[in-house]
Parts: C-alpha cells; sequence; structure tokens
C-alpha cells in the first residue's frame, strides 16, 4: 500500500513538472505547451481565412463613424469624416494584420530585444542603445508633439493600436507572440518614431570613415586620392552636370589647416584607436502616351514576410491617398492620390561622422575641445534580460554624439571606431510625419516642396510628378554643411573647426524640376555633378543602374504604365557589357580545362541579360568577384590590414582593369613570383568554373542563374518554414531589377497621372502578417513574375468595384 502512494505522489510531481516545462520558455526554445494547445496554441492562427465580409466594430475613442472596404488582396480603403478617426482607423487595422512585426522591430530599435528572447541578443540592445536610437526618438517626436496636427495623428494612431491590442485574448494573439512565450505591451508614439530611426540607421547607419583612415595612415594622401576619388570616372548624376542653380550658395567652412597638411604629405597621419538601393523615375506628359506623367518607384530593401510595406488607402476631408506605410507609422510612405504622386529612394549622404576623442584621464568624465576640458555626459541604459537580472550599460555623450565604444571590445558592426564620438543626422529633431502629412495631401509642386522642408532624415531622393504636367526630384533631407571631404576620414574632435558648422539650406539641395530630356530618375548614384556647391559625399552607389534606366527613358516615346513596369524589370547588366570583353580577351582558352573552356565559350556567346535561366550571370559574377578580391586582398584585406580597411570603388577598380595593366596593385604580395593581369584573370576564372562544376556537375541547366543566386524571402525573425525559398528569379547587384539572394524590390509601383489618375503595384509577400492566412504570401508569384496589381483606388466608400469583398464599419462606443 505504502509503494502505491509512493507511485501516486511521483506521478502528481512528474505531471506538474511537466506541465511547467511544457507552459515556460526553456532558453531558446518555445514553451510548447502553450504553442501547441488547440484553445490558445498556434492552430488558433489558422482560421484567418474566415474573414467577415460585414461587420460592424465598436471602438473606444471614435468620434464618428469610419467606413472601410476591403479588396480582393485584403487592403483596407479607410473613409474617414476627420484626422483623428483616419489614423485610428489605420493603427487599428494595421495593428490587426501586422502588430508582431511592427511591436518587434520597435524593440529592435529600442535595444529591447534581450528582454523577449534572453542573452543572446544583449549585444545587440547594447548596440542600438549605445547608437542613441532612443535618443534621437525622443527628440524627433518632441518636435512631432510640438506640432498640433502630427500631435493629433500619433495619438490617434497609437489609440487605435490599443484598441486593436485590447480586443486579444491568449488564443487570438499572433503566433510568434505563442513561439516566443510574450505578450504585446501598450502601444505608445515613441515607438512609431524609433521605427522611423530604425529605417534611418538602415538606410545611413554605416559608415567607412574607419576603414579610410587606416588606408590613409598605411598608404599616404596619394595613393588615397588615386584609389579613392572624390568623384568617378563614370557616372550619370540624378541632377544632371550643368543644371542652373536657382540659389546663391553659401560660403562652404573652409577645411582647418591640419586637414590640408595631412593630405599634402606635410605631416604624418596620425591613427586612429582601432549595396541596399532603390530606383525611381518619372517621365514627362511630352513622353507618354497619355499626355500625362508617369512615375514609377522599387524600393530594394531587405525581402522578408511579413512584407516590409503594408497597403492602405486613406480618405477623409482633404485627403484621399492609396500607397504603402510602415508598419507602426501613420500615412502613406510612398503613393499617389488624385494630383500628384512621389516615391523614394536612399541618398546616401555621409551624415555619419566619427571624431577621436581626449580624454582627460581613465575614468572618462571629461574630454578636451577647444582649449578646455568639457564634462561626459553619462547615460546608464538598463537592459531588461529574460531569465536573468537587468543590466546596467553606460554611454557616454559629447557634444557630437555618443561613444558607441568607450573601451576595447568586439564592435557589432567591425568599421564601428572605439573611444570616438558619433554625430550622426538621425540625433537630430526633426518632423519627418509632417513631411509625409503633407505629401498624402499635397495638390501641387508647391505642396510638394512645402512638404520636403520638414524632412530630417534618413535623406532620400524625393521623386515627383503632378497632373499640371510637373515632374521634379529632390534628394531631400538635412545636410551638414561641411568642407570638401569632411567625414571622409575619421576627424579631431578636439578642434572646434572640425565640428559641423551649420546646415546647407533646405531650400539649396539638390534638385531639378521638368528638365529638357523630358525625365527624372535616381538610382543612389551621385545625386549631382562636381558642379555643385556644396560637399554630399565622396562615394555613391555604383553608376550601372542609373546609367541604364537613364539609357531606356531618354529613347522612350509614348510611354505607357507598362513600359515603365517592363523598366523595373530590366536585367541587363551594364557591368558585363563593360568589363567582359577586357576579360576575356586576358585569357587564352588554351590554358584552360574542358569545363573552363565550356565556361569561357558560354561567357563569349552571352547577352548580358541577367535572366533566371541564363547560364552567363553565374560564370561572369564569380570570375569578375573572384577577380577583384584577387586584385585588392594582399593590399586591402585582412592580412594587409592594421584595422579595417575597404577595397577601392568599383569604377576605380574597373579603370584599373581596363586601362592600366602594369598598375603596381596587380601583384600579389603575399606570393613570390609576380603576377601580371593575365594571370589573375586566368587563375579567377578557372576557381570560378571549377567552383561551379563541384557544386552543380558539368555545364548545364543546373549552371542558370537563378540556382546559384537562390533568391529567399524569409521571416523577418529568421523562423524556418515561414518564408519562401530558391524562387526562380533574374536580376542582380547592379541590375536595375536588384534582386539579389536577401534583398531587392520591395515594392513596385508605377503611376499613371490624368483626369482620372491609374496606379499598378506588388510588393513580394502579403498584407496579412499571419502565416496561416491565404493573405500572408499572396503576392509573390505576382511578383517573382514581374507583373502589377491594378490598384483599387476609390473616390467614395460606396463606389462599385468588381474587386471589393468586405464593408466594415467602425463606430465610437458610447
Amino acid at each position: 500500500m505504502q509503494w502505491k502512494w509512493i507511485k501516486a505522489m511521483l506521478a502528481a510531481v512528474l505531471s506538474v513538472v511537466l506541465t511547467w516545462v511544457l507552459n515556460t520558455k526553456q532558453g531558446d526554445v518555445p514553451p510548447f505547451g502553450k504553442f501547441l494547445s488547440p484553445f490558445r496554441g498556434f492552430w488558433q492562427n489558422a482560421a484567418a481565412n474566415d474573414f467577415p465580409s460585414a461587420q460592424t466594430l465598436a471602438l473606444p475613442g471614435l468620434q464618428q463613424p469610419v467606413q472601410v472596404r476591403y479588396d480582393d488582396r485584403h487592403i483596407p480603403h479607410i473613409f474617414a469624416q476627420n484626422d483623428h478617426d483616419l489614423y485610428y482607423a489605420q493603427g487599428y487595422l494595421t495593428a490587426q494584420d501586422r502588430l508582431w512585426q511592427m511591436d518587434f522591430v520597435a524593440h529592435v530599435a529600442g535595444g529591447r530585444l534581450a528582454e523577449i528572447v534572453g542573452p543572446a541578443r544583449l549585444e545587440t540592445d547594447r548596440f542600438f542603445r549605445r547608437m542613441g536610437m532612443v535618443y534621437g526618438a525622443q527628440k524627433s517626436l518632441k518636435a512631432a508633439m510640438a506640432d498640433p496636427l502630427t500631435r493629433t495623428v500619433l495619438t490617434a494612431y497609437a489609440d487605435g493600436i490599443n484598441a486593436y491590442i485590447g480586443t486579444l485574448t491568449p488564443a487570438t494573439l499572433p503566433f510568434e507572440y505563442k513561439l516566443l512565450d510574450y505578450a504585446p505591451e501598450p502601444w505608445e508614439p515613441l515607438k512609431s518614431a524609433l521605427i522611423l530611426k530604425y529605417m534611418a540607421f538602415d538606410l545611413s547607419g554605416r559608415s567607412d570613415d574607419l576603414r579610410m583612415s587606416n588606408a590613409l595612415g598605411k598608404y599616404g594622401p596619394a595613393v588615397i586620392k588615386d584609389l579613392f576619388p572624390d568623384y568617378p570616372q563614370r557616372e550619370d548624376p540624378i541632377v544632371p552636370t550643368g543644371t542652373p542653380l536657382d540659389f546663391r550658395p553659401l560660403p562652404v567652412p573652409a577645411a582647418p589647416p591640419t586637414f590640408q597638411a595631412a593630405m599634402s604629405d606635410k605631416v604624418p597621419q596620425r591613427e586612429p584607436a582601432a549595396d541596399l538601393g532603390s530606383n525611381n523615375f518619372a517621365v514627362s506628359g511630352a513622353k507618354s502616351a497619355s499626355g500625362y506623367p508617369l512615375l514609377a518607384n522599387d524600393p530594394h530593401l531587405q525581402l522578408n514576410l511579413p512584407s516590409i510595406w503594408y497597403q492602405v488607402q486613406l480618405a477623409a476631408p482633404g485627403v484621399n491617398v492609396y500607397g504603402v506605410g510602415i508598419p507602426g507609422v501613420p500615412f502613406a510612405i510612398i503613393g499617389f492620390n488624385e494630383h500628384v504622386a512621389w516615391g523614394v529612394t536612399n541618398v546616401a549622404a555621409d551624415v555619419m561622422d566619427w571624431y577621436q576623442l581626449k580624454f582627460r584621464d581613465a575614468t572618462r568624465r571629461e574630454y578636451w575641445h577647444d582649449g578646455r576640458w568639457k564634462p561626459v555626459r553619462r547615460v546608464v541604459e538598463r537592459i531588461l534580460v529574460r531569465g536573468q537580472p537587468d543590466r546596467l550599460d553606460t554611454v557616454l555623450y559629447t557634444h557630437h554624439g555618443p561613444v558607441v565604444y568607450d573601451h576595447d571590445e568586439k564592435p557589432f558592426l567591425p568599421q564601428t571606431p572605439i573611444r570616438h564620438a558619433m554625430r550622426w543626422t538621425a540625433h537630430d529633431a526633426a518632423n519627418e510625419f509632417r513631411t509625409f502629412y503633407g505629401l498624402n495631401r499635397a495638390r501641387n509642386y508647391a505642396d510638394y516642396t512645402a512638404a520636403l522642408a520638414t524632412y530630417g532624415a534618413p535623406a532620400q531622393n524625393f521623386i515627383f510628378a503632378d497632373q499640371q504636367q510637373n515632374i521634379a526630384i529632390w534628394p531631400n533631407g538635412r545636410f551638414p554643411l561641411k568642407w570638401k571631404d569632411q567625414g571622409k576620414f575619421i576627424l579631431d574632435g578636439t578642434d572646434p573647426a572640425y565640428d559641423w558648422q551649420g546646415w546647407i539650406p533646405a531650400a539649396q539641395n539638390p534638385h531639378v524640376k521638368n528638365p529638357a530630356r523630358g525625365f527624372v530618375s535616381s538610382a543612389n548614384q551621385s545625386s549631382t555633378g562636381p558642379d555643385y556647391p556644396y560637399y554630399l559625399n565622396w562615394n555613391f552607389a555604383s553608376w550601372e543602374r542609373g546609367h541604364r534606366i537613364n539609357a531606356r527613358l531618354a529613347r522612350m516615346t509614348r510611354a505607357t504604365p507598362d513600359s515603365l513596369r517592363r523598366l523595373q524589370n530590366d536585367n541587363f547588366g551594364v557591368n558585363a557589357q563593360l568589363m567582359l570583353p577586357r576579360m576575356l580577351a586576358l585569357v587564352s582558352p588554351a590554358r584552360l580545362t574542358a569545363t573552363q573552356r565550356q565556361a569561357y565559350a558560354e561567357l563569349s556567346r552571352w547577352n548580358y541579360f541577367y535572366e533566371a535561366d541564363a547560364l552567363g550571370p553565374g560564370i561572369f559574377e564569380l570570375w569578375y568577384n573572384t577577380l577583384v578580391k584577387r586584385l585588392w586582398d594582399d593590399d586591402f584585406g585582412p592580412a594587409a590590414q592594421a584595422g579595417e580597411m575597404r577595397y577601392p570603388t568599383r569604377d576605380r577598380t574597373n579603370t584599373l582593369l581596363l586601362t592600366e595593366p602594369r598598375s603596381r596593385w596587380i601583384d600579389d604580395r603575399r606570393t613570390p613570383a609576380p603576377e601580371t593581369l593575365e594571370t589573375l584573370a586566368l587563375q579567377s576564372l578557372q576557381f570560378a568554373a571549377d567552383s561551379l562544376q563541384r557544386k552543380f556537375g558539368p555545364l548545364g541547366p543546373e549552371w542558370r542563374w537563378a540556382h546559384q543566386k537562390s533568391t529567399d524571402i524569409l521571416h523577418m525573425a529568421q523562423l524556418p518554414g515561414f518564408g519562401r525559398m530558391d524562387l526562380d528569379v533574374g536580376g542582380g547587384a547592379g541590375i536595375v531589377n536588384a534582386t539579389t539572394e536577401r534583398n531587392g524590390p520591395s515594392w513596385r509601383m508605377v503611376v499613371a497621372l490624368g483626369p482620372r489618375v491609374r496606379a499598378f503595384g506588388v510588393f513580394p509577400g502579403g498584407q496579412s502578417g499571419n502565416p496561416g492566412s491565404a493573405y500572408y504570401d499572396d503576392m509573390i508569384d505576382t511578383w517573382s513574375a514581374g507583373k502589377l496589381d491594378e490598384l483599387v483606388f476609390l473616390r467614395t466608400p460606396d463606389e462599385a468595384h468588381p474587386r471589393l469583398q468586405a464593408k466594415w464599419t467602425l463606430q465610437g462606443t458610447k
């Protein structure tokens, strides 16, 4: 009898322990009891296809009824009677589809991942805290909340998100919350500001200052001027060279004598302590079949599920706009209304600089600047770590900005300097929300330029077209007023002459309106020609995409929306056209094996198009990139470094390969025998062909470009099984269709202005963030095929349209 009781007690204890284990997150392992529960687990998320065609929702805080129509892509068309209700509804409906996504990105930007997933993300959190992401978000939010319009929008948007959060139960939480075993917290406007700062980090949060200073210290200014010139030999700038200025430039600060001396070899250089892109283009009515402008945009970002963008139509008195927004941020960020269309690409201006500091002593409480010791501001960051005690991390701030790393440790990003202060435009107050509020309501060119005036970071090429026959583009943001090359290298943090001396006036940012050539475009290349009076950066994206776009637009006549769609999907390789004939001429086929000769022959007949089925792109890309590595790795690679360095630009590399066969940089200093360019080209081709043969077998269909590139769209938290793998698509880096392994056109849009605007668009995903929904990835096949959906743009909430599938009413509670 006693043994019977013992067995019963053991069974009870085991049951309790097993229940606790299955319902408690163990390190990175989810609580499978909760996750697999048929009553509250992920099974509940599989019922998302039961989408009501009509319903009325009572929501606290709505002032007047809001009508919502859903089309067959699950895109909401929101009709409200005032701004408050419009953005409240946008917040509610976006959260309904994308709550976990927006919450997760806000946690990343705020340095709060460790509190969700544990110590594995502690260094990620430290990095984003030390980058001053919250610091910058708080400053921008303060500016936005001081503006009554944007304060209303941000508050209402947050209230709408919180209204949706209030409807959730453990059973209806998005599945990622169940998998990671946490619950959403109330939304606040700071999270919207953090998401914009995360975009600023994604597009402007890296620099080569340390790498360039290390190269300067090792090789001297003559080599730097030769291999890292301030303007490329091949360029097709956004604002054409020779465009007349419509302003009187301000005086540019003079470069300090110490910088001039360092760049002229008069004094030794002090050694410091140790391709995302996009396209947009617009053609004038004179080049279109309709006689009205056409505009296209395809921002190239990381391809994720859920998608980066969320489609929406927003209508209220004074606004009726359609476009894509960023979940967690109100407005349409890229889009159109009945009068105008606009889009964005990244400028890549030099808006992040690093300052070498001189601390008074090891306590690092004072630093030397402008002839005196100044106090260091110390900010203690409390980082919550799941399952462990909180961590306290002290971040030092100077007048420049934060000292991202103040003692020797391995940086989160290798090009981050140690014991240097960072100056970054994302830390400055600016009301980007007001910009998009204005663009959504713009009716003409004057409204567009007025909206751009409040924009800060990340700097973007804002392209524009309107019904009044105007086209324009402004590389726009807050640009510091610098002397030439200020920020190309690490700056002296003790001398005020190295500080930023002010700002380029917004009205003097680069721009062009209605150029004689009949089109405007950008592809992340240089904003201007060398004749622009201000310094923006020394290095932009390589010229190929911009050149190909401009060449095709120049020839285009009687353009239609499909003309621009086909241009977005252009797979022609300008770099291959430039370099392959030279590379083939450097190699004697007699020195190749059978497979290598087959590869050589395939390249000899290739037409330079990066189609999914083509064999040439994979051979050329591996050959070219191997050749570049063999050329530069001994001089600028890890073995040659006294610190982190970078290779010379593609433009400069190509010039050397095309015209400097006896350059001293060709020889590999790590080998006893001298190398020639012919030797490097031969060895690189042999390596490429042999590598492809080992991976794919004999030359044949398995060598096709899509196999080698293997474009994947992963879940944004890298959860296996919730992405789409090995998409059969062409394109590539430096191609107009810039689809690579993990990046590509995150939204393709073409707008045809006219008496009745028409627009077309698609992104590689779906509206819903729920993998159990039919709308999770339903647009990927359309996107992969290079097609666009015609966008449903309603003038009234009661307008009939065959693609409308649901009608909801949102109303306040009594």
